[in-house]
């Protein structure tokens, strides 16, 4: 018997981001530094405890699951966590099954996430040019995620492209809607955050998308729709290509007030908020009991003490707000 989770704000919790890996195949500039210290895989959550943490909170409630990285994808064995959660959606237990990944993986992985009951997939693409993608990605894989992209549309997966609003990003961001739209993509933007050390001065990447939106509204009609994701995005129907945008922007509007996500961290460390250095270690309290009532009690109190917002502030010189990575975290 599922039993909602709400917490002291009277926001619902229905949302798991769930990260299998802190480990990832690109060193992206606003994400990574480019010489990262990964946990030991002995910290890591098993298989077998990811799935056992997933239920725990479809058990209380929680009806999307996102697996996330890092990036996920290059997790050994990490098939068998969709296709264990499988039945769960042909139940109605679980009402989506989904990924954010970086694409380099998809081609070879797409239908099987297809047959697992994954229906869509969120990929990080911030920029079709290859000398501007592998400056961001510290990598060359260009290539290889387009290709991903399109195997994953050809195995039925709906694709949302995600795009980190970056100094510079708005001589592309044309041509990234474009390249969306004309492939029935939406495509969402998203606001660096000051999560952990990456080697560069936050302030020289920060692009508000409040001046990000002025700018498109200079060349494009945008009417604001009330879709919703499950997510952060508020979106906007662009009416010369059919498409839609995504905006997450939790440096100039801060969305806290309608949360409904908690993370929990490859090594098992759930986080009730993105930017607060709240946490509970479940990987220790499952492994104490082969019961899963203390992990759900657990969960609950961790619910009930999740904060009321973030605090997130960029300012040149000033250190990260948290120490951890979005890698680290799981996007």
């Amino acid at each position: 018997m599922s039993c909602s989770l709400i917490d002291s704000f009277g926001r619902r919790v229905r949302y798991l981001r769930l990260s299998v890996t802190d480990r990832c195949d690109l060193r992206c500039v606003y994400c990574m530094s480019e010489d990262m210290i990964f946990v030991p895989r002995k910290d890591l959550l098993s298989l077998e405890e990811i799935d056992r943490i997933a239920r725990a909170f479809i058990r209380r409630g929680v009806d999307k699951i996102r697996i996330t990285g890092g990036e996920p994808l290059v997790r050994k064995g990490i098939m068998d966590v969709f296709r264990n959660l499988a039945p769960l959606l042909a139940e109605g237990a679980l009402r989506e099954l989904t990924l954010t990944t970086n694409g380099t993986q998809l081609a070879r992985r797409a239908e099987e996430l297809a047959r697992a009951g994954v229906r869509r997939v969120n990929v990080s693409l911030d920029s079709l040019d290859p000398a501007r993608f592998a400056a961001i990605t510290r990598s060359r894989s260009l290539d290889l995620v387009l290709s991903g992209i399109e195997a994953a549309r050809a195995a039925g997966l709906a694709v949302k492209l995600n795009v980190v609003a970056l100094q510079g990003v708005e001589t592309e961001i044309d041509e990234l809607m474009k390249f969306a739209h004309g492939r029935d993509m939406t495509l969402t933007l998203i606001e660096t955050m000051p999560l952990g050390e990456v080697g560069a001065d936050r302030v020289d990447q920060y692009l508000p998308l409040t001046k990000l939106r002025r700018d498109l509204e200079r060349r494009w009609t945008l009417v604001d729709v009330p879709m919703r994701s499950g997510g952060p995005a508020h979106y906007v129907h662009v009416a010369q290509t059919g498409g839609k945008i995504g905006f997450i922007a939790p440096m100039t509007h801060n969305f806290c007030e309608e949360c409904n996500r908690v993370r929990v961290t490859a090594s098992g460390i759930l986080h009730t908020c993105l930017g607060q250095e709240d946490s509970i270690d479940l990987r220790t309290v499952l492994r104490r009991s082969e019961s899963d009532e203390p992990l759900m009690a657990a969960i609950d109190r961790a619910i009930l003490d999740k904060p009321r917002g973030h605090d997130f502030v960029i300012e040149r010189g000033r250190p990260p707000a948290l120490a951890r990575h979005m890698s680290a975290t799981g996007g």
